[in-house]
């Protein structure tokens, strides 16, 4: 089997819809829990795929998190070594920094499902799935700058920069595509500090949930699928 690991910050933002469908691919699927597990016991070239998820925090808070350095190491090597590489959110963040580009606070929240509006550089991409009936979930306040050598893939109107590639092997979305919409109230309970500051009813969060996670889940699956597809021929 191959084998994945996932670095976890928080229990709740997992890979969700993601994770049957990798174990249908054939992966055997690893959490590291970020605080919890130390990094320095991996061995970055004896992993198949490396999937970095969301967090809380920021992805240029290492003085707070000093962890946040080891994931930045060990995502450069993978990126220098063209080794398969997803990066969720904090994780897209984290990828940009490990490439040499800025990532700072939007000065606003981006927190609901949206739809993105796809460049074409992201419509001849794996998302060309997500079409303006697709509403994704949003949930952050930083945004990256692109890296150098990559294209926009998607943009929104309060964030200009969604996700970039490089390659078939590396991944970076700023948006959650991989939330279990089943489990969205874990999101809702641990994010409450953060929505109340924002002034936002998860009421509605929940109405965009039950509204678009239909088209949502089956946009996913046909995204991810593509994606590792394209790893199997690497």
């Amino acid at each position: 089997m191959k084998t994945l690991i996932a670095l976890r910050h928080v229990p709740f933002e997992d890979l969700g819809v993601l994770e049957p469908l990798l174990i249908r691919k054939g992966y055997k699927i690893y959490y590291y829990d970020m605080g919890v597990h130390e990094l320095w016991t991996l061995d970055p070239d004896n992993i198949d795929l490396l999937v970095v998820l969301g967090a809380p925090i920021g992805a240029y808070d290492e003085k707070a998190y000093p962890f946040l350095q080891q994931e930045l190491e060990l995502i450069q090597h993978r990126l220098v070594a063209q080794k398969p590489i997803l990066g969720i959110c904090l994780g897209a963040q984290l990828m940009a920094r490990a490439l040499g580009a800025t990532v700072a606070s939007m000065g606003h929240k981006e927190i609901g499902f949206a739809p993105l509006q796809l460049t074409e550089a992201g419509k001849a991409s794996v998302l060309a799935e997500l079409t303006p009936d697709v509403h994704v979930l949003h949930w952050h306040g930083d945004q990256f700058d692109m890296p150098a050598g990559t294209e926009s893939l998607a943009t929104t109107n309060l964030c200009p920069h969604q996700a970039f590639a490089l390659g078939d092997y590396a991944l970076g979305l700023q948006f959650h595509l991989e939330v279990d919409t089943k489990r969205l109230e874990q999101w809702l309970i641990g994010h409450a500090l953060e929505l109340s500051l924002a002034g936002i009813d998860p009421n509605t969060i929940r109405t965009q949930s039950n509204q678009f996670k239909a088209t949502l889940q089956h946009a996913a699956e046909t995204v991810f699928g593509r994606w590792l597809d394209k790893l199997e021929l690497l």
